[in-house]
């Protein structure tokens, strides 16, 4: 289960956040990938992770470097699985300091903050050139993708290094969700 955690500051909507999070948590025992879309996320980290976050990824515009080595760092010690993000303008080279620290990258295919937006396939240089990243420094790494991720724009990110797929509209949208995650699979 991804979940886009925003607070309207970082990008321009808001969903829900630490309750909302804590009651899935008590609620089911599945996978959760917690996405902070929230500036300085390190003023909130510790209850995120308490919340029942298993991933709680950062974007890497959020803050200052210093901050964002110290929120990774502080996700690991309470026992979560730290992630960096990457919006479509900013350069991959701009998580290059953080590979080695995380287990999770995410490259975003659509601007954040709102669902249903157009998958954009000019990130998928991107995509390659951070799984190549990876591969030299950390390649256990997850590399996701989220953003238009459709059974047709699937195929194209696993082709250029994805390994997690993130699918909110396509999968809400699908007629028969199982098949849906089924062929996503595949």
């Amino acid at each position: 289960m991804h979940l886009d955690l925003m607070d309207g500051v970082f990008v321009p909507n808001i969903s829900f956040g630490i309750p909302v999070l804590k009651s899935l948590r008590q609620a089911t025992d599945m996978f959760i990938d917690a996405h902070l879309m929230i500036e300085k996320p390190i003023r909130y980290v510790e209850e995120f992770c308490k919340a029942g976050s298993d991933y709680l990824t950062i974007h890497v515009e959020a803050d200052t470097p210093e901050n964002i080595h110290a929120t990774l760092d502080r996700i690991r010690q309470l026992g979560v699985k730290p992630g960096i993000v990457v919006k479509p303008k900013t350069p991959a080279e701009a998580i290059e300091p953080y590979l080695k620290k995380v287990d999770l990258v995410l490259v975003m295919t659509v601007e954040p903050g709102f669902g249903g937006q157009k998958f954009m396939a000019d990130m998928m240089p991107k995509l390659k050139q951070i799984r190549t990243m990876l591969d030299e420094v950390n390649p256990a790494c997850h590399l996701e993708v989220d953003g238009g991720v459709d059974l047709v724009t699937a195929e194209i990110c696993k082709e250029n290094g994805a390994n997690v797929l993130v699918a909110g509209s396509a999968f809400f949208g699908s007629a028969d969700r199982a098949a849906f995650c089924a062929q996503i699979e595949k």
